[in-house]
């Protein structure tokens, strides 16, 4: 049962991507309603990720680099970069939405263009994690987040 996790998490991510893409596309059109809406639901599908994410890693733990020995240096470190950006991401998320719930919209409007794209980012490198480690090599143990993500 396990297993499937990290697919049912990627798939959240990705309608996350999906959905502020197309809520910033609203919001270029002038449509504020469909822009709020689309982009709470985006935030939803984060947080659903988040939740996933973090069930996995408490009941199962992390799964760690199965291709060669020779990429795991350069997939650690992309590993990192990606676990930075996702949570500079998630932080300038919290601020985007905290701005648009207290009406302060100026403050909003130049930070938001900022948080979607660094979340786009963001999705893209889990997306590349994602597939490293279960669809183009074989998934390595499953070991303790801190181990894994310092490359034991």
């Amino acid at each position: 049962m396990f297993h499937i996790i990290p697919y049912i998490n990627e798939c959240f991510m990705l309608l996350s991507a999906l959905f502020m893409a197309i809520g910033w596309y609203q919001i270029r059109r002038g449509r504020k309603e469909a822009h709020r809406r689309l982009m709470l639901l985006g935030t939803v599908m984060a947080a659903l990720f988040f939740i996933g994410y973090a069930a996995k890693t408490v009941l199962v733990g992390d799964t760690s680099f199965g291709g060669p020995a020779s990429l795991k240096p350069p997939y650690q470190i992309f590993l990192q970069t990606h676990t930075i950006l996702a949570t500079v991401g998630a932080i300038l998320g919290i601020v985007t939405l905290r701005f648009a719930y207290v009406q302060a919209f100026s403050k909003h409007k130049k930070i938001g263009p900022w948080t979607v794209v660094i979340w786009f980012i963001t999705t893209a490198s889990g997306l590349a994690v994602f597939l490293l480690l279960y669809v183009i090599y074989p998934p390595g143990p499953t070991t303790n987040m801190f181990r894994n993500w310092l490359g034991h």
